[in-house]
């Protein structure tokens, strides 16, 4: 059983809670600026990118469409935000310009081109498939101190623990200037802060975020984790700081009951065969949401303080 969990089950759970959290984090910002959607426009506009890595590469393979996903979610990252500032549109019609403008392009190019004809497995940037992410040397816990069984494990959960660690460091490096130009950028401007070099920094951190899972948990996982926990922890405090440990809680609880539940709980039910874990992930999230909506502290109208959620 312990060979089995460790083999089987901690490098996926690892990486939906890694994926979780890269995504909550940013998902707190954009969520307060009204942006929370970023996290759908993303799953919209690399396709144009996956396309033109492989007609790039010439083979269908991870790295290539990963690299290729990353550069349009950064380029649909920067118009957006460029939309709306010189613009002066409201954020979710900025995304919806550009996401269907992208996504109607990689159409184009994928019927036009020799990419039409092939099969391309978009799984690698769109859906994702948790559950085969396991560790084939993983035998027993005591494969976490042995070198050479540690560089069998998944890829994904290398480069998604290294996105989570660079999002977090982004956001503790930038957090007062973050939470300033997020409820009074005015203010922050007269404190000397680059508010729009900042609004960039932080929908091309979340865009980077967003392609990271999208290969290792799939979109569904990353639409929800930008959105559910955020605005959970909202309805439980008016201050930033706590909002963030509130909606970092969520993310882990989801990916935790999420993935436990995908794989045990139709057996606990007398089923044979599991549920997708990305789908039960993304729906535990809903369920928190809902519980929050229902029960949180500061779900009336008015339950945050004008002023206070800077705090």
């Amino acid at each position: 059983m312990e060979q089995d969990f460790v083999m089987l089950s901690l490098p996926p759970l690892v990486i939906g809670i890694c994926a979780a959290v890269a995504c909550a984090l940013p998902g707190n910002f954009l969520l307060l600026r009204r942006q929370a959607l970023i996290g759908d426009a993303i799953s919209h506009v690399v396709l144009p990118g996956i396309v033109a890595a492989f007609l790039l590469a010439g083979v269908v393979a991870t790295g290539p469409m990963m690299l290729g996903a990353a550069v349009a979610a950064l380029i649909a990252a920067v118009l957006i935000e460029a939309i709306r500032r010189l613009g002066r549109i409201e954020p979710g019609a900025a995304m919806g310009v550009v996401f269907t403008a992208m996504f109607a392009g990689g159409v184009l190019l994928l019927e036009q081109s020799s990419a039409s004809g092939v099969h391309l497995d978009v799984q690698h940037a769109l859906y994702g498939n948790l559950e085969s992410l396991i560790w084939l040397d993983g035998w027993g816990w005591g494969a976490l101190l042995d070198g050479q069984a540690l560089r069998g494990l998944p890829p994904e959960l290398l480069r998604m623990a290294g996105v989570m660690l660079a999002v977090a460091a982004f956001t503790a490096l930038f957090w007062r200037a973050l939470v300033l130009s997020t409820f009074d950028e005015g203010f922050a401007r007269t404190q000397g802060l680059h508010t729009g070099a900042l609004g960039f920094a932080l929908v091309a951190v979340a865009a980077v975020a967003a392609v990271a899972a999208f290969d290792a948990v799939g979109s569904i996982i990353v639409i929800a984790m930008f959105i559910c926990p955020p605005a959970a922890a909202r309805l439980m405090t008016n201050r930033m700081g706590r909002q963030v440990a509130w909606s970092l809680g969520f993310a882990v609880l989801s990916a935790v009951l999420g993935y436990v539940l995908a794989g045990y709980g139709p057996l606990w039910l007398g089923y044979q065969n599991a549920l997708s874990a990305a789908g039960m992930i993304a729906t535990v999230s809903g369920i928190i949401l809902g519980f929050a909506a229902l029960l949180g502290p500061c779900r009336h109208p008015g339950g945050a303080p004008r002023g206070r959620g800077a705090e």
